[in-house]
């Protein structure tokens, strides 16, 4: 079916005349005519009865009036949602981030976010850095941010943010307000995050540089669940330091010529069209 044809059709039909229906179309009555005279030969029915009056709807004409008035006023609907679109007056956004970005970093993001656009529905899914990346691929999140190598190549990334990781330490073990050698740090049992995690792959890429492979004495989870371990003394945990700071119960202890600084990243899958919205969300991140 010919949507333009269509549309001559429905204007004529709701003017009740050829000549109306043309002038708000801005088109010559005998264009329109013989469009009309085309789309019926097209369709196999006749749509108007042409009389000395006027042209009247025949029952085919009746039948196809109601179901194009449907069409035209979806078409309306649909301009105005993609309207809202546009002007963040609706739409849902899903940010994909590492634990560390999601716990420390954006909660105030998402704050801010929310209070200016608030008929924007926000979701924000916390995964290890190697599932941040699959869902970005998977195009199942609309933003990803982690930190961490990058592991597929459709993936770009840019730095937002610098961040350290630190050790940390029970204050029983007697490490605190001195300086500790590497040597020394590693004779005790090292408690990492799980295998797929951001936190960890820098930390071993780091004490790989130095010819040490880490051989950790427990791996957990979360963050959370490591200062935890640390705090009933199980072992020294490496750490964000904005980790660290919400456990002032613990020691960050200070290793002599040993620091490990790595970005947080927006990941942007190459080619991927971004709406308004997650262009807005990266840009108060950004600020």
């Amino acid at each position: 079916m010919n949507l333009n044809q269509l549309a001559l059709f429905h204007a004529v039909a709701q003017e009740s005349s050829v000549s109306r229906g043309a002038e708000k179309l801005h088109i010559s009555q005998p264009a329109v005519s013989k469009q009309l005279r085309d789309f019926e030969k097209s369709l196999g029915v006749a749509l108007f009865h042409r009389l000395s009056s006027g042209v009247k709807l025949t029952e085919a004409g009746t039948l196809l009036f109601e179901y194009s008035t449907k069409i035209f006023e979806l078409e309306t609907e649909t301009e105005h949602a993609l309207d809202e679109l546009r002007v963040l007056e609706r739409g849902r956004l899903v940010v994909g981030a590492s634990s560390t970005i999601g716990t420390y970093i954006l909660p105030p993001i998402c704050a801010q976010f929310s209070e200016k656009y608030p008929k924007i529905e926000l979701h924000v899914e916390i995964f290890n850095t190697a599932e941040v990346q699959r869902r970005l691929v998977e195009n199942t999140i609309d933003v990803g941010l982690s930190e961490g190598l990058i592991h597929f190549a459709e993936i770009e990334a840019d730095a937002f943010a610098w961040d350290e990781i630190v050790a940390v330490a029970s204050p029983s073990l007697g490490l605190y307000n001195r300086e500790v050698s590497l040597d020394e740090l590693l004779r005790h049992p090292i408690i990492l995050r799980e295998r797929g995690s951001g936190t960890r792959e820098v930390v071993e890429q780091v004490f790989a540089s130095r010819g040490i492979i880490l051989q950790p004495s427990m791996s957990l989870g979360n963050t959370q669940a490591i200062l935890r371990a640390v705090e009933a003394n199980v072992g020294l945990g490496f750490v964000s330091r904005l980790a660290a700071e919400s456990a002032p119960q613990l020691q960050v202890l200070d290793v002599a010529d040993f620091q490990i600084k790595r970005a947080f990243q927006r990941l942007k899958l190459r080619g991927k069209y971004e709406s308004r919205a997650a262009r807005e969300f990266v840009r108060i991140l950004r600020a």
